[in-house]
């Protein structure tokens, strides 16, 4: 099996887009299974940097066709934005390398007006989100009152669907004192881009009969992370999808036999955007200096994350959460010059020591972290691409989160460059032959 999932260990923005970019070269196919356009991914090449948000991070890769499956809610002007900005940068989008599952859900300005006007009302209890209509567009879906992709090719079902979004939606504006929505601008702004939208959209039959059962080699790419899912993170400080590997299939319409490889990534620390609990979180200089080296800064938002020691505790479970074979260890040389480095292994909650995350709120948020001391390294990693070029004690901290995770680490980043890669375990080779 050479097909691969890409999956995020920690609470998101680890590094998957490099990864997937990577990754693509040798891959035929990248779906995207999930999410929206809260999920940034910044690649850089040798020569230009991108900033994707809903398009598939193997777009880049001449001849690769990039799949945005029904798991995502896409929003179809802000697509059109993403296509423009990336053909400006050189890149050529077409039908050919470009599809879009007819059934998709379609995030709207309705969407996004909504999130940001509960966001301003909880006040205290503010989830964090990033503004962008991810809730409320995944809550229509499961709501069965969804605008999908496929309707922007009959525009009377888009006006029969739009009636009855539009008409759930002013009930509940009218319930938070807030004016209702016209449909007359939104239709016509549909209708504006629904020729660009529909050239690209095809059946979820169509992408497993033509470019899956015929052989191609694929690669799903999540985004997000596993601490963000619905069900098995943080909860309520979640996004509203499922980030595990196991809804790759559901999310692309394909089975679960078609998937393959799990790929696990994580940074060598940990970050975190927006509210919620963090055990291993830093408040000193040494959490400053993990955000300044790091560049931590949302690709969306560009809200600074926050920042902490890596947390083997947790990556531990969300490879058990998603069947995980293979760990890319992301941002090694921002570790560079500490003297020493601290692993979270545990946590102490009152009296109780525990090997695992509670799943209650308010236990998460009592949680001490317990650590492990490590000699750094002290010289720089940045470009190395061979693992025995590593300093030792940078070999005996990846040896170490081996260890504790239980789980072998098959990739090494040590800068955003693609190239800076290190292929660290046989465990990948087939996928990379």
């Amino acid at each position: 099996m050479q097909n691969i999932v890409v999956v995020g260990l920690q609470w998101g923005d680890e590094g998957k887009g490099k990864i997937v970019d990577w990754l693509a070269e040798k891959a035929d196919v990248v779906v995207r299974f999930q999410g929206g356009q809260n999920a940034g991914h910044t690649i850089k090449t040798a020569d230009q940097t991108f900033k994707l948000s809903q398009l598939p991070s193997g777009i880049l890769r001449p001849e690769k066709v990039g799949v945005i499956g029904s798991g995502v809610v896409l929003d179809p002007f802000s697509l059109i934005q993403e296509i423009e900005s990336v053909e400006n940068q050189g890149i050529r989008i077409t039908t050919e390398n470009l599809v879009i599952a007819e059934n998709t859900t379609l995030l709207l300005p309705l969407h996004i007006e909504m999130d940001k006007i509960r966001e301003e009302r909880s006040g205290t209890t503010k989830i964090g989100t990033t503004g962008k209509g991810i809730g409320p567009a995944y809550e229509d879906r499961v709501g069965r009152r969804a605008v999908k992709a496929g309707y922007l090719s009959d525009l009377d079902e888009l006006d029969k669907a739009l009636d009855k979004l539009i008409n759930h939606h002013n009930v509940l504006r009218r319930g938070l004192n807030v004016p209702e929505i016209g449909k007359e601008g939104l239709i016509e702004k549909l209708h504006k881009v629904a020729p660009v939208i529909s050239k690209y959209t095809k059946s979820t039959w169509w992408i497993y009969e033509n470019l899956i059962q015929s052989g191609n080699r694929v690669l799903y790419e999540g985004a997000q992370g596993t601490f963000l899912d619905i069900d098995h993170g943080t909860y309520p400080y979640v996004t509203s999808s499922s980030t595990v590997a196991g809804n790759a299939a559901t999310g692309s319409g394909v089975g679960p036999k078609d998937l393959g490889f799990v790929l696990g990534i994580c940074k060598a620390y940990q970050t975190r955007v927006g509210e919620g609990p963090f055990p291993t979180e830093l408040f000193d200089h040494e959490g400053q200096t993990l955000a300044s080296k790091g560049h931590e800064f949302g690709t969306v938002t560009g809200r600074p994350r926050r920042c902490g020691w890596i947390d083997t505790v947790m990556i531990k479970m969300a490879c058990a959460l998603s069947g995980v074979n293979g760990i890319a260890l992301m941002k090694m040389d921002v570790l560079d010059e500490f003297d020493e480095i601290k692993i979270g292994v545990g946590y102490h909650l009152g009296k109780e020591k525990l090997d695992y995350l509670p799943y209650q709120l308010g236990q998460q948020q009592k949680l001490e972290p317990i650590y492990e001391t490590m000699p750094g390294w002290q010289q720089s990693t940045c470009g190395i691409r061979n693992k025995e070029d590593l300093p030792p004690n940078a070999q005996k901290y990846i040896r170490r989160l081996e260890t504790l995770i239980g789980c072998p680490i098959v990739l090494v980043s040590n800068s955003p460059i693609r190239e800076d890669t290190i292929n660290y375990s046989p465990l990948i080779q087939t996928y990379l032959q």
